[in-house]
């Protein structure tokens, strides 16, 4: 009896064990399938739309046998890209105002780019009503895509791109509240609707600094010149607690060790402050400066500020480069805290900077698509603002926007003095050729009223010379336009 009872709990116990094991692979499955479930839902919530819209995916191809891709749209209501269907079903893209969106829009032939390649998805995509659908299935008719609607406004980019005149650089535009890009304009351009026709000759030109294909506002890298003595400023009003005491008294050039600096024109601006050595935007005054700061410090302000980061713009970007190091001599310091030397920046880099000193320190994320809508005018999808991150503190961005009143009211920046809006900026010269003979203008700055709040435009006019000269009167364009429209 005890060996038989002993064989039945043998059993149970067994049984018990099997039924346990059992329950473990059961639970396992069911996890596994619960977590799949969850990740395929994520998946078409959140990722899905980033996924297909990637350059990388080929299916992509496919929709266009479907849908008549939509139209791109200014914010202003103009339409900046359409696909015209002719009588035989023929299908091409047209650009109304060729040249002057060249590089925001982009094109779709050869290839995609600006809008045309991260906004593809969207414009493939049609939220016709669904028996509209159902019907041109039956018919075999394709359905009219989504349009896509821009941040970009019309008027603003007009005056930009007139007011750059035949000139090579680009112009940004921003609003530093939410990041929208308002302008955005790069030369030398080219003509979307006769890109196809011309690829060949285009691509011929084997100078990837001079195609008219490179984007200049994202991926043109210049040295900065004095626009770059923002950041020699906050780097220093870190350090010096008492940078309201400093004092420098320029002579119009300075020579130390066996590197001469020379202020611009070999101006000679007397004894002056910090506010005034910005201001007057004194070389002699910055090189100094620059001797005197941490130099693993300003590497890392530079870093805080994006350099040698990826931009989070939507658009292809080159990364800015700052490559002064611990054990720099005297020649690599003077010309990194004057923006010369080996840093180099994007003018679309350059503007977010304004854009957060504008902003209270916090960059906003910029931005070219507003929404979606289907050809019909129904909003598919809104898209918002968002911050990137805090740049600089609050005080420190109250600091710089001072220094930057100083440049209109008392320095380089006068020409934009005097207006119904209070404007600030930063212009400079950037010397690029080895005999320092030739500089690019810029300037870059905000300006601001009450009721029409804050716009920041940034200019850079290759072989421009003075900023104050050929780079403000661009701005000023801009600002008046956007102020007095």
């Amino acid at each position: 009896m005890k060996r038989r009872s002993t064989e039945r709990k043998s059993k149970t116990s067994t049984n018990r064990e099997k039924n346990r094991e059992f329950a473990v692979i059961t639970y396992l499955f069911v996890g596994m399938f619960i977590l799949m479930m969850g990740y395929f839902v994520y998946f078409q919530v959140f990722r899905s739309e980033d996924f297909i819209n990637s350059p990388y995916n080929t299916r992509q191809n496919t929709f266009a046998e479907h849908v008549v891709r939509g139209e791109i749209r200014s914010a202003d209501g103009k339409t900046l890209a359409q696909t015209v269907v002719g009588e035989d079903g023929s299908e091409t893209r047209y650009y109304p105002y060729g040249n002057m969106f060249a590089h925001a829009v982009g094109y779709d032939s050869n290839g995609k780019s600006g809008i045309e390649s991260f906004g593809n998805f969207s414009l493939l995509r049609s939220h016709a009503f669904f028996l509209e659908q159902v019907f041109n299935g039956i018919q075999d008719q394709k359905n009219q895509g989504d349009n896509v609607i821009t941040t970009l406004n019309y008027d603003l980019q007009e005056t930009a791109y007139q007011a750059l005149g035949n000139n090579r650089g680009a112009v940004v535009a921003l609003d530093p509240a939410t990041g929208k890009i308002l302008a955005m304009v790069s030369k030398p351009d080219f003509d979307p609707n006769t890109i196809a026709a011309e690829w060949e000759s285009i691509i011929a030109d084997t100078d990837s600094d001079n195609s008219v294909l490179v984007n200049r506002a994202a991926q043109g890298l210049y040295p900065p010149g004095s626009t770059f003595k923002i950041l020699t400023t906050l780097e220093y009003i870190r350090e010096n607690p008492n940078y309201q005491n400093y004092a420098y008294d320029c002579t119009g050039s300075i020579t130390m060790e066996n590197t001469e600096i020379h202020c611009y024109h070999n101006s000679v601006h007397g004894t002056e402050n910090l506010e005034s050595s910005f201001a007057n935007s004194c070389n002699t005054s910055y090189a100094n400066i620059g001797l005197g700061l941490d130099k693993k410090a300003f590497r890392k302000l530079s870093e805080d500020l994006l350099f040698q980061k990826n931009l989070p713009i939507p658009y292809a970007s080159s990364k800015s480069s700052f490559t002064l190091k611990e054990n720099a001599n005297t020649d690599e310091v003077t010309q990194t805290a004057i923006g010369q030397g080996e840093t180099l920046m994007t003018p679309m880099h350059l503007a977010m900077i304004t854009s957060a000193i504008a902003n209270q320190g916090v960059l906003m994320r910029p931005y070219v698509i507003d929404h979606t809508e289907n050809y019909k005018g129904v909003t598919v999808k809104n898209y918002r603002a968002s911050q990137y991150g805090t740049l600089i503190s609050e005080e420190e961005a109250g600091k710089l926007q001072e220094f930057m009143k100083k440049v209109v009211t008392e320095g380089t920046g006068s020409k934009l003095s005097g207006q119904s809006y209070q404007a600030a900026g930063k212009t400079g010269s950037a010397e690029f050729s080895s005999n320092k003979s030739e500089s690019h203008a810029w300037f870059t700055g905000y300006a601001s009223t009450e009721e029409q709040g804050t716009i920041v435009v940034t200019v850079i006019v290759e072989k421009g010379g003075s900023g104050s000269a050929a780079a403000v009167p661009v701005a000023k364009q801009v600002f008046d336009r956007y102020f007095y429209r």
